[in-house]
């Protein structure tokens, strides 16, 4: 049988298809551009354009697990919920689904997605990781660069960063394992660190002062929106660090 990786060119997604087809599973791929690195195979799908939803399975009539990864939008039932149905009617037995540790079931994004799969009686793992270690990077490299600080709403409340190979590795399990008896697992880092302490390792790494700056949730919004993101996702961000 074929695990189908949705998101599969991401920061977990690629990782865990490499380490499933070297444990001699079945892997495909899906990906907005329907590429695979090598020798991974690849297929079309976007949760915005429904047309694409049958490639996986055209592509591949043994599939019977679906690792999800939702788009970064406020409202992902609606796109999604129509291809975990169709999921269904092609024989998936099992679905893991990367949501987040503040993303209760019923909640916002993935959590809208966590309520349908445990109503609708298939088997299901929902992965619920604190932010990813890689992602600092990416959220904080503008500030770093343009005025050596980091910008947050946490005030000095301290998070348990996770690296993204433990969350490959919980995946890993929930994919492969013969049942899964309990459907939800919280993935955190062996660290509860402020970002104040995280200032103080970038500035040992980097090799220069880098300060946290602690703002509101609304100054927040205004920081993400002038990195270019989107306003209802900029007040997601925000509300996750609130």
């Amino acid at each position: 049988m074929t695990i189908l990786i949705t998101g599969g060119t991401g920061r977990t997604g690629t990782l865990l298809a490499h380490k499933l087809q070297d444990a001699s599973h079945s892997v495909l791929i899906a990906s907005r551009s329907g590429s695979a690195p090598a020798p991974l195979k690849g297929v079309k799908l976007d949760w915005f354009d429904p047309s694409t939803f049958e490639n996986p399975f055209n592509a591949d009539s043994n599939i019977d697990k679906v690792y999800i990864i939702v788009p970064r939008a406020t409202d992902v039932l609606s796109p999604l919920k129509p291809f975990i149905d169709l999921a269904v009617s092609k024989g998936v037995k099992r679905f893991v689904l990367l949501s987040g540790s503040l993303a209760a079931p019923g909640g916002l994004g993935p959590g809208k997605i966590h309520e349908y799969l445990a109503g609708l009686g298939v088997e299901y793992g929902v992965l619920r990781p604190a932010l990813f270690s890689e992602n600092l990077a990416a959220f904080f490299v503008p500030g770093i660069r343009q005025r050596d600080e980091i910008v947050t709403a946490t005030q000095d409340g301290k998070v348990p960063f996770v690296a993204v190979d433990d969350i490959v590795d919980a995946a890993f399990h929930f994919l492969t394992i013969t049942k899964i008896e309990s459907p939800q697992l919280f993935v955190h880092g062996p660290d509860l660190l402020s970002y104040d302490q995280v200032a103080e390792i970038l500035s040992e790494a980097l090799g220069r002062k880098i300060s946290h700056r602690k703002v509101t949730v609304p100054e927040v919004v205004g920081v993400w929106k002038g990195y270019g993101v989107p306003e209802d996702v900029a007040k997601m961000l925000a509300g996750m660090d609130g």
